[in-house]
């Protein structure tokens, strides 16, 4: 088969797969279109199934928040948008979150009002980095300088290192709470809702710090202080330019902060910055 044709048929067998095409149009260009034409269906059927699974091992909370049914809409739906790209279907899902956010989008364009959850988006984010923060492999992150050693380096040109799977994740609703709220650990308890309450009460938003505590992931709300300066270490900023930021919060002690940061265990030093 020539190059042309083997891209024509990989493009059929694209089409079929999500019904865009015909099964019997492909299989003629099989061996066996008959067994084919049988697989296609299997492989359909079982399509949603997988999706729904993968995506509520990476999104439980949304999973619950949207309830079993809605979710396995939701997920056969984000199957047909945005197909697995890669044989493990443990890393699909990443973009979940824009794919709600544009779903609410247009849910609250039709009725004319805001969406009912708005939070959803900003959940799945703090999800996908939960799961990130789970799967990611320990490695050298390349510190070369001791956290007890900072005051011996020009903080211009070094910046600090995080453990592999830290995020920062900033949202306009208290996405954190609502994250804790919805652990094994506490859902037993009948105050858990309690602080999720007082939050949207407040109007409060929240930066989720995510980071790995050995085989645990960990998930805080950071004030919003805290997360700029922090925001800025993740983003590659040296300690001097974080710092130079931070020279108009009155309210911001790098001290305070590394006093407590450190305790967490995401921090594992420091590295020289090129120029």
């Amino acid at each position: 088969m020539t190059v042309a044709k083997e891209a024509l048929r990989q493009q059929m067998l694209l089409r079929a797969l999500w019904r865009d095409a015909r099964p019997g149009v492909l299989a003629g260009w099989t061996r066996d279109g008959e067994r084919f034409t049988r697989g296609l269906q299997a492989y359909q059927a079982n399509a949603g199934a997988l999706a729904e699974k993968a995506l509520a091992a990476a999104y439980p909370t949304v999973q619950q928040l949207l309830g079993a049914a809605s979710f396995a809409g939701l997920a056969r739906a984000f199957w047909h948008r945005q197909a697995p790209v890669r044989g493990d279907i443990g890393i699909w899902g990443e973009g979940l979150a824009d794919f709600l956010a544009d779903f609410l989008a247009d849910a609250g364009n039709a009725a004319e009002g805001p969406a009912e959850e708005p939070y959803l988006p900003d959940v799945a984010r703090l999800e996908w980095a939960v799961h990130v923060a789970a799967t990611a492999a320990d490695r050298d992150t390349g510190t070369t300088i001791g956290l007890h050693q900072l005051a011996d380096h020009d903080p211009t040109i070094i910046g600090l290192q995080a453990r592999p799977g830290t995020a920062l994740v900033l949202s306009a609703h208290p996405v954190a709470s609502i994250w804790l709220a919805h652990r094994p650990a506490v859902e037993h308890q009948a105050d858990r809702f309690d602080a999720v309450r007082e939050a949207f009460a407040q109007g409060r938003a929240e930066a989720a710090l995510v980071w790995r505590s050995g085989w645990q992931v960990q998930v805080a709300a950071i004030d919003a202080v805290d997360a700029r300066f922090t925001q800025q270490l993740l983003l590659g900023a040296t300690l001097g330019d974080s710092l130079q930021g931070m020279a108009h919060e009155t309210d911001f002690s790098f001290e305070a902060w590394l006093l407590a940061h450190l305790p967490r265990g995401w921090l594992t030093g420091a590295r020289a910055i090129p120029s």
